[in-house]
């Protein structure tokens, strides 16, 4: 979808002209107010839609009335929303130009209606022989600035979207290396050996079940003199089966987005170039499989993390704890400012927070805030989840320094302060996405499947610095 920014949406020719209409008041257009309005009833009731051809008595050939709702109620996410709504009704329709007009707004709403659109407009269908109806032209008047932001974030959306949406056996850990070695920033990838050398004990015993080799992915973003150094780590399972404590086979059909977080930080490193932020950004990934093969780690290992910590295998279906715990010990050895991971990483966040808001935690309370409030101003929602020391004592281990499950009760907080254990000097949020990530039916602007979480607040995070 290309986005042009226009001064004089009224006149310009289009398949769908949409005005919004708030509950109880008129609209801008006279046509509107007079079918809609007077003759019909339309109430204007949040996300409601009313479509009026023109018969080719104006500029459009049909008006899409949108409704706002209560005036005193209306916010930037219900912009948002009411954009995709209005974007799904018209690709409905077959639009192919749309030109979005709104009025008695009484924030700046460009972004969102970027980001709204380009939510709205995208559909996985790589795999279709039949392809997906989309809008081709989008018409807003707009800041520039705001409008070329919004969309670059959108891409790595969309990038990020698509990662996760593959499948297994295309977003592998060797394709995971290949598209961060696109991106024509500094890389490494590291393989089996190399982390060997380095004590990676718990993220390479994730790995040993899969005949497909892990790759431990470094990208950097440099700039002269940084005002900040960061990394953000995305949790890489490409395909957790469960490992040998196997899931049950309606839990392992959506396994193929437990690496939403590394699609999350490619989706970041893919466009970061294009913003030129003054801090160093560096984007980790421990990319593998948890396969049940013959070489599998088992209930009962007792594993030697980076920071060499030793760890009892309680159960081989907490394995993205187990490959971030030594991405973090690397990412803090890097000597950054400030950490920030994201994982699908507990079902316990998801019982605790649905699929409407992702669970943060961390070390530091500046950071944890400001990464909330970050996120809450680009259409995400993180809650604050605590770690309360009594929750450790259920990963205590008798024979190493700790295991890798505790108690069901709090399990988020508890994952949480098993990952604190890997980081020594950095300021550090994590951030479990596992409700947010993916979606098992639409909700919002958001249709069927992977979401893109994180990747608005975490590049509007490192705009901000």
């Amino acid at each position: 979808m290309e986005i042009k920014l226009i001064t004089d949406t009224k006149s310009q020719e289009c398949d769908v002209f949409v005005v919004n209409m708030y509950e109880s008041e008129k609209t801008t257009e006279e046509i509107v107010n007079k079918y809609a309005i007077e003759e019909d009833h339309f109430e204007g009731k949040f996300g409601t839609t009313y479509l009026l051809p023109t018969y080719g008595k104006q500029s459009a050939r049909k008006i899409l009335v949108i409704g706002f709702g209560k005036k005193e109620e209306f916010t930037p996410d219900k912009l948002r929303q009411a954009v995709a709504k209005s974007i799904k009704k018209a690709v409905q329709i077959e639009a192919k130009t749309v030109t979005f007009d709104f009025s008695g707004v009484d924030f700046d709403y460009t972004e969102q209606l970027v980001y709204g659109a380009n939510i709205a407009d995208y559909t996985f269908d790589k795999y279709k022989t039949k392809k997906d109806k989309k809008i081709e032209t989008l018409y807003i008047s707009g800041d520039l600035f705001a409008v070329e932001k919004a969309e670059k974030i959108a891409k790595a959306m969309k990038f990020t979207r698509d990662i996760a949406n593959e499948p297994a056996q295309y977003a592998t850990p060797q394709k995971l290396a290949e598209l961060a070695e696109s991106f024509g920033l500094e890389t490494k990838v590291y393989d089996r050996e190399d982390c060997e050398k380095m004590g990676m004990g718990a993220y390479l015993a994730v790995s040993r079940g899969s005949s497909r080799p892990p790759k431990f992915i470094h990208m950097k973003y440099s700039t002269p003199n940084p005002k900040k150094r960061i990394a953000i780590i995305g949790k890489g399972i490409c395909f957790d089966s469960g490992g040998l404590d196997i899931k049950p086979a309606s839990s392992m059909l959506t396994m193929k987005d437990d690496m939403s977080g590394a699609a999350c930080v490619l989706g970041i490193m893919s466009v970061i170039k294009d913003f030129n932020p003054e801090i160093e950004v560096n984007g980790i990934i421990a990319a593998c499989e948890n396969m049940p093969g013959c070489s599998a780690y088992k209930p009962g290992d007792i594993l030697t993390a980076k920071n060499g910590k030793t760890i009892e295998v309680d159960n081989t279906d907490a394995e993205g704890r187990l490959t971030l715990a030594d991405a973090l010990c690397y990412a803090d050895e890097l000597g950054v400012d400030e950490i920030i991971d994201l994982a699908t990483l507990t079902g316990a966040c998801m019982v605790a927070l649905g699929t409407v808001a992702a669970g943060i935690m961390g070390n530091n309370d500046t950071l944890v805030k400001e990464l909330i409030r970050t996120a809450e101003k680009c259409g995400e929602r993180y809650w604050e989840l605590p770690m309360y020391e009594e929750y450790k004592e259920s990963l205590k281990s008798e024979f190493a320094d700790m295991q890798n499950t505790g108690s069901r009760w709090g399990g988020a907080s508890t994952a949480g302060l098993f990952l604190k254990e890997f980081v020594k000097n950095a300021k550090w949020a994590h951030i479990d996405i596992a409700g947010v990530a993916y979606l098992d039916k639409p909700q919002n602007e958001f249709i069927k499947g992977a979401t893109g979480a994180g990747v608005r607040a975490l590049l509007n995070y490192i705009l901000a610095q």
